[in-house]
């Protein structure tokens, strides 16, 4: 009688929030190693697996788990929402409780069970100051001397939010991909481009740095969010339409907590001869 033996490789998830995807890699049990070089591979959609970004979860001795975030072109993308909210679904489930912390490169997070199928992340306070975010020069974040009159807010990575009459009009490859990279900021940029179509609602779109058009972002949806109160459009309390679907975003005294829904769509094992390949 023949048996098959047991797959080798590395194994992995897909997951994602609002069609903001991600490959997830579980390394809590050891064994999980992340390169940007197999980043990169594991982004491209046609010789990979695809995604927007890859998450890769391990233990940590103060946190239910700690986070590392990776975009498809392999730089360490300091921090995103619906991955975190992604995860944070895994371990609710995964252990039965309503509420857990996570460790990602802004600190300790906490996320807790919504109700309905969704899930709530604390993505924390916004970074206001320019040095904080960073820009490259002392800036009113608020009003940044660039076409469009943008605001600059940080969520553990930097965001541009454009205020437009319609989000649906604005060349986001085009204008995104130019303004990633512009001078006043030494990480490179986020950017956003949001229109009010109620009082407290938002239609947002978004170019991700290291990855482009995606459709959704958690950390830009928070931005968002917190650039429509400053700048006197909104309340604190917010929903957002993105190109994948729908997101609350309330600012608290304690941070900025997002709510939506995830989605594992499948698990599979990495080839050795693939891991090998992009070592």
């Amino acid at each position: 009688m023949m048996t098959s033996a047991r797959p080798s490789g590395l194994p992995f998830l897909k997951m994602h929030g609002l069609g903001n995807d991600f490959v997830v890699i579980d390394a809590r049990a050891g064994g999980g190693t992340v390169t940007p070089a197999l980043a990169r591979a594991l982004g491209d959609r046609h010789r990979g697996v695809g995604f927007d970004q890859l998450v890769l979860i391990e233990t940590d001795p103060q946190a239910d788990a700690r986070l590392t975030f990776y975009n498809a072109d392999g730089s360490v993308a300091g921090a995103c929402g619906n991955a975190t909210r992604c995860v944070a679904r895994l371990i609710l489930d995964e252990t039965g409780t309503t509420q857990l912390t996570l460790r990602t490169a802004r600190g300790l997070l906490a996320a807790e069970e919504a109700g309905g199928g969704l899930t709530r992340v604390n993505m924390g306070a916004p970074q206001l100051d320019w040095a904080d975010l960073p820009l490259a020069r002392a800036t009113d974040t608020l009003h940044l001397p660039l076409p469009g009159d943008p605001v600059a807010v940080g969520m553990g990575n930097p965001h541009c939010v454009h205020f437009v009459p319609d989000a649906e009009a604005v060349d986001v490859a085009t204008l995104g991909a130019r303004i990633e990279h512009d001078p006043l900021f030494p990480q490179a940029t986020n950017v956003e481009f949001a229109s009010l179509t109620a009082p407290d609602r938002l239609r947002m779109r978004v170019w991700e740095r290291g990855t482009g058009i995606t459709l959704a972002c958690g950390s830009g949806t928070c931005a968002t969010a917190v650039a429509a109160h400053l700048r006197g459009l909104t309340g604190r309390r917010v929903t957002v339409d993105v190109d994948g679907g729908t997101l609350e975003v309330d600012w608290r005294n304690d941070g900025v907590w997002m709510t939506g829904p995830t989605a594992l769509v499948f698990r599979g094992i990495l080839a050795p001869e693939f891991l090998a390949a992009h070592a």
